[in-house]
């Protein structure tokens, strides 16, 4: 199908690096403090009681701390591709004190771990800053175990005319301005904005999913359908 995230891959990992130390802050700004309640519904989606997860990227951490918190008795690995995103995300384990995470620098379309590895896949508003989001939902196939889900929490362009309008205001020139007042980040945080505009539907996604092999897939809409739980399995 070609690029999902026509930007370069090392603008994209420079952008996350320049924005890494606000980057919670304007997250809840960005999902108007309602991001937090929806990684607990996507994570209430895990059915199959993990001894080990991976967290695709993991960003600054919040979903990774969770899953450590929910399954203590598992192995939860955060990796992504920012080294400054992966420094934030560190202090907040430490402060944490969870001792069942570890922290990989990668790529996710690229996944250094053999077949057939991890119980659960989780990954939390990144699968659109993939270049190829085909490659990362094959990888994520490949090193799932035989009955492992996927559960991928995004952000996805508001299509539902009414609120539309509204959405469009508030993502194309108030995030923005919030981004440059409060972050000093007016492009880093177009680029999020963008990122969201120009990725997938809903339901494009799920049909990837399907051509991958993923079965049982279902799909959960929050807020308006401005984002998505899709959940699958091996």
């Amino acid at each position: 199908m070609g690029l999902t995230n026509k930007v370069p891959e090392e603008d994209v990992q420079k952008t996350f690096n320049n924005i890494a130390e606000n980057y919670d802050k304007l997250n809840s700004i960005m999902s108007l403090g309602t991001h937090q309640k929806w990684r607990q519904k996507a994570t209430s989606k895990i059915i199959v009681g993990p001894d080990n997860i991976l967290d695709l990227c993991c960003g600054t951490a919040d979903w990774t701390i969770a899953l450590a918190k929910r399954y203590p008795h598992a192995e939860v690995i955060g990796m992504d591709f920012s080294q400054e995103m992966l420094k934030i995300a560190q202090q907040k384990i430490s402060a944490a004190g969870v001792t069942n995470v570890n922290l990989e620098i990668g790529d996710a379309m690229k996944l250094n771990y053999t077949d057939n590895s991890f119980d659960t896949v989780t990954i939390g508003f990144g699968l659109r800053n993939v270049p190829d989001a085909d490659k990362a939902l094959k990888e994520i196939y490949r090193v799932l175990k035989p009955g492992g889900q996927l559960i991928c929490l995004e952000a996805f362009k508001v299509e539902t005319p009414v609120i539309k309008i509204g959405w469009q205001m508030y993502f194309n020139h108030l995030m923005p301005l919030m981004g440059k007042v409060f972050a000093k980040s007016q492009p880093e945080y177009q680029y999020l904005d963008d990122s969201v505009n120009k990725f997938v539907s809903i339901k494009r996604l799920a049909e990837m999913m399907q051509a991958v092999g993923f079965k049982n897939i279902s799909v959960d809409t929050l807020m308006f359908k401005a984002a998505a739980i899709h959940s699958a399995e091996k």
